[in-house]
């Protein structure tokens, strides 16, 4: 068990570097879709961000108030807190599996956030930024309490979706009111910050709400509207296109106040001894998540760099210093308004020196093998089963981040994954180290010779383009663009491999070039040490091994990151480790195995399902197209026949309406005869 990392602080004059993953939400496990959107992905941020020397925390934890939380309590028959710590632990030993290095993974029940969820409130309250309403709200009579939003079900006014919830349609990603607006005085329909259900139903018992009163209060994202969009216009310059387009459809349409209180038991309670706040109105209702789920960020912070001190305040070195600390966070586009409009309203409003998101990077989605993941139906692979192929994790990890769904959805694919090892890894990265270590290794008694790389301009030109790559890699990583990333690594591992080719490195060229070869075997070391160091955000474990064999004691290595390659990091006398394979080839009969262990029938079925439903859909459109064109048809021929008509009487010449069986085709006379002429008799 390695020994708890002491909580780095920002340092004056530097760039410090606070990284965030959206807060998973804690009662389920995540699939390999969740974890390239937000945890992964940060992941390697933050681990190029250290290997280049900057101060850099990395904060996430599990999101554990709400309602959906109490709903899976209750199926589970254990309380909020019991079923919390369960997925968290399940949550946290994934995150382990997977190589992620937190500086903290945290939690959002504690002391700490419900201090500061309570303390933004209190300026939002105190600066006019909250209102009470009296509202109308969903109310199940058979089991006589207010529901909250997501124990209503329904079809969603907007896209008419039967499967939408109270809060949210996961369809069109819309947020949503359990119920629809009433009527104000004039009978116009109230303003409504969302969309409504359609035919609402309890999600318990299926009882149609009822509407009651009662009250909640509400954040004015309307009056804060015009700051929100001021702060946008400076900080949408480094942000992914997608979380600027969907943050700019929410500001086209007008910001509305919204509700940020529920009628729940667990979660962050309202505070008390607010001028103009009613007690009583209050004490049985708490924050609504997506209110407080952002201030977990602050909250586990504190956990961390104030631990066991309650007043404690390193927590702001980072939260409230916005002159020196950049602000990068990581997550799946359907995250993107609670991080571009609700918190930074929530922070703008409180009148705070709040440190604020300078750079968001937000995903597509992973799909799996032409379908959906879905725990339910058992298709794809969760975060909790990986391991169950045998496959290291690192393999995992550069597979997921070489299809990152950075601008489009993409595709989980297992004859890619396969492929991926076999390949790109094996035969290109693998071979390069197993070669130039194993031959240094025979050749050399695995001590580095004296080279001197100055004598051979075919090298020197080597180390010109390497560092034209290295330039590239770190342009692009700091650009967030971590797939392209991985293709310069492998740009790199492939001027290697050339390096090789282009010196025909084996016996001959020691035999008959000794000072060439120990200068190849100089600078293909130093080049496989590189990769190690660019490689280490990716494939930690790999890249370890690599350093290892190398001679460097792997575990614990840090990596370390520069502008310029010298191809000095590895001199002469130097004793290396033992070579050993980084990969091993994965049978090709893996691939159907494991599609049938992660949900192959099943999603076959499903594929099936969608298939023929669509084709039934294609079969209804046509029918469709055809009846609308028999139906041209036939309005042409009665437009024409009542034009020929109306043509006819206005000449006059109107033909008798034709009896049945008679035609209109003038019958035809035969031809007369043909007269037959004699020849006369020939004369003798």
């Amino acid at each position: 068990m390695a020994a708890p990392r002491k909580p780095t602080l920002p340092v004056p004059g530097k760039e410090n570097i606070l990284i965030t993953s959206a807060l998973p939400y804690v009662n389920n496990v995540p699939h390999l879709g969740n974890i390239i959107g937000s945890v992964l992905s940060a992941d390697v941020f933050a681990r190029f961000c250290r290997a280049r020397g900057l101060p850099t925390i990395y904060i996430c934890g599990s999101d554990e108030y709400g309602t959906a939380t109490e709903t899976k309590a209750l199926s589970e028959g254990v309380d909020p807190a019991t079923l919390c710590a369960k997925y968290h632990a399940i949550h946290k030993e994934i995150y382990d599996w997977f190589r992620i290095d937190f500086d903290t993974f945290g939690r959002t029940p504690t002391d700490e956030h419900t201090e500061i969820v309570q303390s933004v409130f209190k300026h939002l309250w105190n600066n006019g930024y909250i209102e009470q309403r009296e509202t109308t709200q969903a109310y199940c009579p058979e089991h006589e309490s207010f529901l909250a939003d997501r124990y209503v079900e329904g079809e969603c006014s907007l896209c008419h979706d039967k499967g939408a919830r109270g809060d949210q349609c996961d369809a069109c990603g819309n947020l949503l009111d359990p119920m629809e607006p009433d009527l104000d005085a004039s009978g116009n329909q109230e303003t409504k910050a969302t969309g409504w259900l359609i035919n609402p139903k309890c999600k318990l018992d299926g009882t149609t709400p009822i509407k009651r009163q009662t009250k909640h209060l509400y954040l004015r994202l309307d009056a804060l509207q015009g700051e929100i969009e001021t702060w946008i216009a400076s900080a949408k310059k480094d942000w992914s296109a997608n979380c600027t387009s969907i943050t700019y459809s929410w500001l086209d349409q007008g910001l509305k106040p919204r509700g940020i209180t529920r009628d729940l038991k667990w979660g962050v309670p309202i505070p008390t001894g607010l001028d103009g706040l009613s007690e009583e109105d209050f004490a049985k209702k708490v924050f609504y998540v997506w209110f407080d789920a952002c201030i977990g960020y602050p909250s586990i912070t504190k956990t961390f760099t104030d631990a066991g001190n309650p007043s404690g305040t390193n927590w702001e070195k980072w939260w409230k210093n916005p002159e020196e600390v950049s602000l990068y966070q990581f997550m799946g586009k359907d995250n993107v308004p609670f991080h571009t409009i609700i918190w930074p309203a929530s922070q703008i409003g409180s009148k705070e020196n709040w440190t604020k998101v300078k750079t968001l990077s937000t995903t597509e989605y992973l799909n799996y093998e032409g379908g959906k993941f879905s725990k339910s139906k058992g298709v794809g692979v969760f975060g909790n089963n990986a391991r169950d192929t045998g496959i290291d994790p690192d393999i995992w990890r550069f597979y997921l981040l070489s299809r990152r769904p950075e601008t489009s959805d993409s595709e989980f694919k297992w004859e890619e994954f396969v492929d991926v090892n076999n390949n790109d890894l094996l035969k290109n990265l693998g071979n390069l180290c197993q070669r130039v270590i194993k031959f240094t290794q025979a050749k050399m008694g695995s001590v580095v010779p004296d080279f001197d790389l100055s004598k051979f301009p075919a090298l020197q030109q080597h180390k010109d383009e390497v560092n034209k790559l290295l330039h590239e890699y770190n342009t692009t990583l700091r650009g967030l663009k971590l797939r392209h990333g991985l293709s310069v690594i492998m740009a790199i591992s492939g001027l290697g491999n050339k390096l090789l080719q282009d010196n025909k490195l084996g016996n001959q060229l020691i035999a008959e070039e000794p000072e060439r070869c120990n200068a190849v075997i100089g600078i293909a070391l130093n080049h496989i040490h590189l990769l190690a160091n660019v490689l280490a955000p990716y494939m930690p474990g790999k890249s370890q091994a690599i350093l290892k064999q190398l001679g460097f004691d792997g575990e614990g290595q840090t990596a370390s990151i520069l502008d310029v390659w010298e191809a000095d990091a590895i001199k002469p006398g130097h004793k290396l480790g033992e070579p050993e394979l980084l990969f091993a080839t994965i049978p090709a009969a893996k691939i159907e195995e494991w599609r049938d262990a992660f949900g192959g029938e099943e999603l076959r079925k499903i594929k099936e399902a969608e298939a023929k439903k669509a084709a039934e859909k294609k079969l209804a459109r046509e029918k469709e197209k055809e009846k609308k064109k028999l139906k041209k048809e036939k309005e042409r021929a009665e437009k024409e026949a009542a034009a020929a008509a109306a043509a006819a009487a206005a000449s006059g010449q109107a033909a008798a309406p034709i009896a049945a069986g008679e035609t209109t085709t003038l019958p035809l006379r035969p031809a007369p005869a043909k007269a037959t002429v004699e020849e006369p008799a020939p004369k003798n």
